[in-house]
């Protein structure tokens, strides 16, 4: 387990639902990856590296409703700017499964 943090910590991150709205390869990543899109409703559509290759193609993820943190300082990787991070869980095999909502909400919903 990690540090204990307090509520007031957690609230400080902002974990929003977003739509996948374009999916590139990204052959210049040192582990395989893809360049994706993705339209957060009123904040706007903002970028993400993702190590997804594994179990998604990108037919898999095109519309596809996701999890991300949004807030995070952008973070350069290789020639690409990743402007939040899509949330996932390893499975068995150190797969990234992404995390999703069980029904669609609206682009930019706050995790609550």
């Amino acid at each position: 387990m990690s540090d204990i943090i307090s509520f007031e910590d957690f609230t400080k991150v902002d974990i929003r639902t977003g739509t996948i709205i374009e999916v590139n390869d990204f052959p210049k990543a040192k582990k395989p990856a893809y360049q994706l899109t993705i339209d957060f409703g009123k904040l706007g559509i903002k970028k993400s590296s993702a190590q997804i290759t594994e179990l998604y193609s990108k037919d898999d993820l095109l519309n596809k409703q996701i999890t991300a943190v949004v807030n995070f300082k952008p973070k350069q990787i290789a020639n690409f700017v990743s402007e939040c991070l899509v949330l996932g869980i390893e499975n068995n095999n150190n797969e990234v499964v992404l995390l999703k909502s069980t029904t669609k909400t609206i682009n930019g919903t706050p995790v609550c």
